[in-house]
C-alpha cells in the first residue's frame, strides 16, 4: 500500500473518489457533503491532497482546505474504498495528511466536523478536542460546503451553532492534555441524542407544513 501526496498524475482517480464519497454518504444516511470530480481535481493540482493506492487501484483519499486567511486548516473528504475498509487505512491516511498539514501550515489550527465515530476516535488520538462550532472558523466559504449535505437544514435552524456533526479542533500552540480516555459510548450516545433531537423536529415540521 502506497500513501502519498497526490500529484497531477493522480487526477485520473477524481471520478472514482467523488463516486466513493457519494456512495458512502448514501449508505450511512448521515451528513457528508458532495465533492464533484472537478473539485477533487483542484485539490490534487494544488498539492493539497493525500491518496492511497494498492498498485494502480484506488484505496483511499483525503484533502486539505484553508480558511480565515490560513488561520484554520481542515481535512475533508476522508474516504476509504469498500475493498480496503477495516484494515486501519483511514487512520494511516489521516495521520499522513495531519503531519503534512503541520509541515505546510505550521501556524494554523487544524479542525474538522464529522458524524463518524471512527473519525472522531482517530482525531482524538491525534490530539484533537471536541469543541463548539463557535470555536471553529467563521469563514462563510467553509460553511458553504455544508449546503450539499442532507442535514444542512439543521445547521440553518440552529443559526450555525450546532448540527449532527461534532466539531473537533487541534491547536498546536496549546499542548493537549488528555484528561479523559477516548469514550466511544459517550460519543455514540451524543450522536443518538442529536439525531433524535434534530431529525424528529425535522419530521414534525414536515407534518405541520
Amino acid at each position: 500500500m502506497e500513501i502519498v501526496i497526490a500529484s497531477k498524475k493522480h487526477i485520473k482517480y477524481a471520478q472514482i473518489i467523488s463516486e466513493t464519497i457519494d456512495n458512502s454518504a448514501n449508505q450511512r444516511g448521515t451528513g457528508i457533503a458532495k465533492r464533484t470530480p472537478e473539485y477533487i481535481e483542484e485539490k490534487i493540482k494544488n498539492g493539497n491532497a493525500v491518496i492511497a493506492l494498492e498498485g494502480e487501484k484506488f484505496a483511499g483519499f483525503c484533502y486539505i482546505e484553508t480558511f480565515g486567511g490560513k488561520n484554520f486548516v481542515v481535512h475533508s473528504g476522508l474516504i476509504v474504498h469498500p475493498d480496503f475498509r477495516k484494515q486501519g487505512l483511514a487512520k494511516k491516511i489521516k495521520t499522513k495528511v495531519f503531519k503534512y498539514s503541520q509541515k505546510k501550515f505550521p501556524d494554523s489550527k487544524i479542525f474538522g466536523i464529522t458524524t463518524g465515530l471512527a473519525v472522531m476516535k482517530i482525531n482524538y488520538e491525534l490530539g484533537y478536542k471536541p469543541v463548539t462550532f463557535s470555536e471553529l472558523t467563521d469563514d462563510p466559504e467553509f460553511w458553504k460546503g455544508c449546503q450539499t449535505c442532507r442535514n444542512y437544514d439543521v445547521l440553518q435552524r440552529t443559526n450555525q451553532k450546532m448540527c449532527l456533526c461534532t466539531g473537533m479542533l487541534y491547536d498546536g500552540k496549546k499542548k493537549s492534555k488528555k484528561e479523559h480516555p477516548y469514550n466511544s459510548k459517550s460519543l455514540s450516545r451524543l450522536k443518538r441524542i442529536k439525531q433524535s433531537l434534530f431529525l424528529k423536529k425535522k419530521e414534525k415540521n414536515k407534518k405541520t407544513d
